[in-house]
């Protein structure tokens, strides 16, 4: 135990989990997007829809998706501030079988028409657990640089992405694989001790078979 798991992290409260955390899933949500989001569909689960907007959730979520971090003073404002700057938002429910109370899905869409869905978990402290990308399972924690690559489920291309990872110097700290059925639609997840650089995400992207590539830069 260190000293961050007793006081908690440094934020706007009242909450860690329903406030603090909830910022962060936003504004992971906004990096592995890749661009500001024009149009949010947020749908709550568990604890965030029964007490959520007593805790702030709902504007903590969209503080989030605006790039300010727990400790913005900002974040009361976030409605106000999304409508200035064109973001359109939506919130409803929805009861997700086994998932954590504090548990959220996000349907993006961006600037440029990127799309992502996301559906991630606030598990206390202000940490979270991304727990699926547009429908496949990820769980991933958004402590490392991390890099998500969608592809079909065909020989070769996990060697493919840790190559060119070993040949930029990236070292991997966790990969997980993931596929809905055999030779079908596949995810590796690969959370990693330096940052994923952005040309290694361009060249991944026109390999054949890759479908989607996102990554997440954590701040130094």
């Amino acid at each position: 135990m260190n000293i961050f798991d007793i006081i908690g992290p440094i934020m706007i409260g009242p909450s860690s989990s329903h406030t603090a955390g909830a910022v962060r899933i936003g504004l992971i949500s906004r990096k592995l997007l890749g661009e500001a989001p024009k149009n949010a569909q947020i749908l709550l689960h568990g604890s965030f829809a029964d007490t959520g907007k007593g805790h702030g959730t709902d504007r903590a979520l969209i503080a989030g998706l605006l790039g300010l971090k727990p400790d913005d003073s900002n974040i009361p404002m976030s409605f106000s501030l999304a409508e200035k700057e064109g973001l359109h938002f939506s919130f409803g429910t929805i009861h997700l079988k086994g998932a954590h109370p504090n548990t959220a899905v996000l349907r993006l869409e961006g600037v440029t028409g990127k799309t992502l869905e996301i559906e991630a978990s606030s598990i206390g402290g202000g940490q979270i657990q991304v727990c699926k990308l547009d429908g496949i399972e990820t769980n991933f924690s958004g402590d490392y640089h991390t890099l998500i690559v969608h592809n079909l489920d065909r020989p070769g291309h996990v060697a493919q992405v840790t190559t060119v990872l070993s040949q930029r110097n990236v070292n991997i700290a966790r990969m997980q694989l993931y596929r809905n059925v055999l030779g079908g639609y596949a995810v590796m997840v690969i959370e990693c001790d330096q940052k994923i650089p952005e040309d290694v995400v361009t060249w991944l992207t026109k390999l054949d078979g890759i479908i989607k590539v996102t990554y997440l830069n954590i701040e130094e």
